[in-house]
């Protein structure tokens, strides 16, 4: 066992790497998942990957060997949200646990999973325990009108070992990725997915396409999954991988900029998501439209769950 065959493959310089086939793709991350490779072959490969790149079958093998290794959620027969919260806010407030509970009152299930990856941001973890949410423990399916957020290392400790080589480094890595394709759900689910940069717009894509997934796609706020409050992004639905324009993206900021707070601790994002829910405040236009949109998908979703003959489902 080991890793060292698909290192070298992988570790040739950004003109001289090969990919890895799915499977392949699959084992390295298994064996990095299970712990069964040393911290300097998880250091090299993670590097390698860096100056690499991922290709969409690599990420798909990736992701194969994390669904098979995650304590996903029960099945409670209904299209779960799942909003993966990872990057946190840096200039803006992170607005992921507004959408989550905006989405929860609308009567869906919601997920959010997620940890810190840098200690300098505030993350939705922090923004949902000032709201009085707190991680749960429960094992028991997600009811409908319900918001759950869930820590990654309940998902899966290797993962999250993963994710934590970026203190080390200084650099992101497959898992970074990963985390925001990934179904952590037994049952059906709508993927939030967001990219920050272009190319990963282009390689999350590609993947949703790959693995047939359900998902919807955009730029989001500074790498959490939520639309950003001054201006409408575009928005794409991934059906069983098959890819819809929902949104084109607005030119130019909106005509009138949402009161946002000044400061993005966790209190004043708290109280602002308070205000907005309790009326006081409106709903930013684009978080209501990425709103609208995701309540059409679900409906899609659970239309064309009940449209299948019993031999399919």
């Amino acid at each position: 066992m080991g890793i060292s065959q698909y290192i070298k493959e992988i570790g040739r310089g950004k003109d001289g790497a090969r990919s890895l086939t799915g499977e392949q793709a699959a084992d390295l991350m298994a064996q990095v998942l299970d712990g069964a490779v040393t911290d300097l072959e998880v250091g090299g490969f993670c590097l390698a990957m860096r100056i690499k790149g991922e290709t969409p079958e690599e990420m798909a093998g990736f992701l194969d060997a994390v669904h098979h290794r995650l304590q996903q959620l029960p099945d409670h027969g209904c299209t779960t949200v799942v909003l993966p919260s990872y990057n946190g806010a840096r200039k803006l407030p992170v607005l992921t646990p507004l959408l989550a509970l905006l989405l929860a009152r609308e009567g869906l299930p919601v997920l959010v999973h997620g940890t810190a990856t840098e200690d300098r941001r505030v993350s939705s973890e922090a923004v949902l325990a000032a709201l009085g949410i707190y991680a749960s423990q429960s094992s028991e399916p997600l009811a409908a009108g319900k918001l759950a957020f869930v820590p990654t290392e309940r998902l899966n400790a290797g993962l999250k070992r993963l994710l934590d080589v970026r203190r080390a480094v200084g650099l992101r890595n497959p898992a970074h990725s990963l985390v925001k394709l990934m179904n952590p759900c037994a049952g059906r689910a709508l993927i939030v997915g967001n990219y920050t940069h272009p190319e990963y717009a282009v390689s999350m894509a590609q993947t949703f396409a790959l693995t047939g997934a359900h998902a919807l796609l955009l730029r989001g706020t500074e790498g959490e999954p939520v639309a950003d409050a001054r201006r409408i992004p575009q928005m794409e639905a991934f059906r069983a991988g098959e890819r819809h324009l929902l949104q084109p993206a607005q030119e130019g900021p909106l005509t009138a900029m949402p009161d946002l707070p000044k400061s993005t601790d966790a209190a004043s994002t708290a109280a602002y998501i308070r205000a907005v829910l309790d009326g006081a405040l409106p709903v930013p236009p684009p978080i209501a439209l990425q709103v609208e949109h995701i309540l059409r998908e679900v409906a899609h979703s659970t239309a064309l769950h009940h449209v299948r003959p019993a031999h399919a489902l």
